[in-house]
């Protein structure tokens, strides 16, 4: 059996309503100066979350500027603010982009090193500055990875920054926080998170204790998605999508994703597409692509998904495709690249930007060329 590495945060927090104990873990940790990294839309959405903590005393430093997937130009314009601030705790607080831009402000705050020199593995020396990550959605798994990605204007490409110093010192994930989540960002980040767990499970470098949270993770978000689509205020359904999203993100630092994300990322560099959403239409014929390699474990995710089983794995496995699209196209996410304005012609430069995305092709249950990458993208055009 192959070595893996289990990095989580050092104190993790579920439940609904668990953000009322966010004051009393900042005393814990001895913080009293913290920056909190969001985005306008979660500060108009929750704007009693800071209360307590400014009536326990604390300094609050609110910083709305994440509005978009962030870009390097982003990034550096909140990490001035930051530093003018002087905090001893960074927040993230919203979506995927929001607990990106904090973990990098968090690492990246004392100048000892440049966010162009850290993009890759293991490039980052470390981190000096506490960390808490309180997603508001149920998707992205970055509030307990050691991952996060920023969006190089220049090369328009986004890369990412992969260190065991980016995982949190404290994640709070509450369920309740999710329940003001728009239907698309429910539907598009919840995709994402399922497609965590089944590219950790479909994985060259798979391994059974990551396994466990993959198939689980499968599972919560494919039985819940389309009721906390359907009905945001199904509590119920909020805590198994985000739970299962927790167990996405538990397998991006052992295992991490594979093609889909790969082929995902040029859609979200160039024309913006959100990641779920690109993910999505990636999904299924990606893994149409992987099934010769592993059906055996594709039937897995069938099953977890709630397919029944058929007279062979590759049968079940093809009926789990079947799932994952209709799944997909309950949800209301856009269906084919041409429904997101994705020019055709423009679709052989975007498989070769896809083959710079090594650090998650090498992952894959199937060797991925140039040709096979195009070959996708035309198949989801």
């Amino acid at each position: 059996m192959n070595t893996v590495v289990l990095q989580q945060p050092r104190r993790l927090l579920f439940g609904t309503d668990c953000l009322q104990r966010s004051a009393e873990e900042f005393a814990l940790a001895g913080r009293h100066r913290l920056f909190v990294v969001t985005s306008p839309q979660v500060a108009a959405a929750l704007p009693g979350v800071f209360v307590p903590w400014r009536a326990a005393g604390l300094a609050v430093e609110v910083c709305e500027l994440v509005d978009r997937e962030p870009e390097i130009a982003l990034f550096e314009k909140v990490l001035a603010a930051a530093r003018t601030f002087a905090p001893d705790c960074i927040v993230g607080l919203g979506g995927g982009s929001p607990l990106d831009v904090a973990k990098l402000v968090a690492a990246l705050l004392d100048g000892r090193q440049q966010v162009r020199e850290v993009f890759g593995i293991g490039l980052l020396r470390g981190r000096s500055t506490h960390l808490v990550c309180i997603p508001t959605t149920a998707g992205t798994g970055a509030d307990v990875s050691p991952n996060a990605i920023l969006l190089d204007e220049a090369e328009r490409l986004k890369k990412g920054v992969v260190s065991p110093h980016l995982v949190p010192d404290l994640a709070i994930c509450d369920p309740a926080l999710t329940v003001t989540m728009p239907p698309a960002v429910t539907a598009a980040t919840g995709i994402d998170a399922l497609v965590h767990c089944m590219e950790a499970y479909a994985n060259k470098f798979a391994h059974p204790t990551v396994d466990v949270y993959a198939l689980e993770g499968v599972r919560r978000i494919g039985r819940s998605i389309f009721a906390a689509v359907k009905n945001g205020a199904d509590r119920s359904a909020r805590a198994d999508v985000m739970l299962g999203a927790l167990y996405g993100g538990l397998c991006l630092g052992p295992v991490n994703t594979a093609a889909v994300h790969a082929l995902s990322y040029p859609l979200g560099g160039e024309y913006r597409v959100p990641h779920g959403v690109a993910n999505s239409l990636l999904m299924p014929h990606v893994f149409r692509f992987n099934l010769p390699a592993m059906p055996e474990r594709y039937a897995e995710i069938a099953l977890a998904l709630g397919v029944a089983p058929a007279a062979t794995p590759l049968a079940t496995a093809e009926a789990g495709l079947g799932r994952l699209t209709g799944l997909s196209l309950a949800c209301g996410i856009p269906q084919r690249l041409r429904d997101v304005k994705i020019p055709e012609a423009d679709l052989p430069r975007l498989a070769q930007e896809s083959m710079k995305v090594t650090r998650l092709l090498k992952n894959n249950p199937r060797e991925v060329t140039a040709a096979d990458a195009l070959a996708i993208y035309r198949a989801a055009y």
